[in-house]
């Protein structure tokens, strides 16, 4: 059954209606128009959902609507802009990251979310704070790099 709710995502009220039972990644991608996060395993396993909910990273193909309430919801388009970048996506680029970019979304949004507590981290704790991510292009030691670098830019 659905329900008229409002979704405040990336700073934005977005009126939607829907069941809420619905994973919060098909409101952002159906209803709130975004191209991020993506649906990866729909299991929580890989990362490629991972969105901010009130600072914390969750997975969006698990979370349901009902969960969210009055929460507010940052997804990778409210990281940074072009103009003013998360230190995460600068290094990202200047590490030379991205391959087919499907995974960008969980890495990025999940190492935020760590570097925003963990201002100097080792790089163990930044090995165990990712270790739940997936990406089948391989670039976990370019993206172990793009941490590390971000953590210094932000430190």
């Amino acid at each position: 059954m659905t329900q008229k709710m409002s979704l405040n995502v990336n700073g934005q009220t977005h009126a939607i209606e829907a069941d809420p039972d619905m994973p919060l990644l098909y409101a952002l991608r159906n209803d709130v128009g975004l191209n991020n996060p993506h649906f990866g395993c729909g299991l929580a396993q890989c990362g490629a959902c991972t969105v901010h909910l009130d600072g914390q990273p969750v997975r969006s193909c698990v979370t349901p609507l009902s969960a969210v309430g009055d929460g507010k919801v940052v997804t990778l388009a409210g990281l940074g802009t072009p103009e003013h970048p998360h230190p995460l996506q600068t290094a990202y680029v200047e590490e030379e990251v991205p391959q087919c970019g499907y995974c960008i979304n969980g890495w990025l949004m999940t190492a935020a979310a760590f570097l925003r507590d963990n201002k100097n981290p080792t790089e163990a704790q930044i090995k165990e704070a990712l270790s739940g991510l997936k990406c089948r292009c391989g670039t976990h030691m370019s993206i172990l790099r793009a941490v590390k670098r971000a953590a210094t830019m932000m430190g």
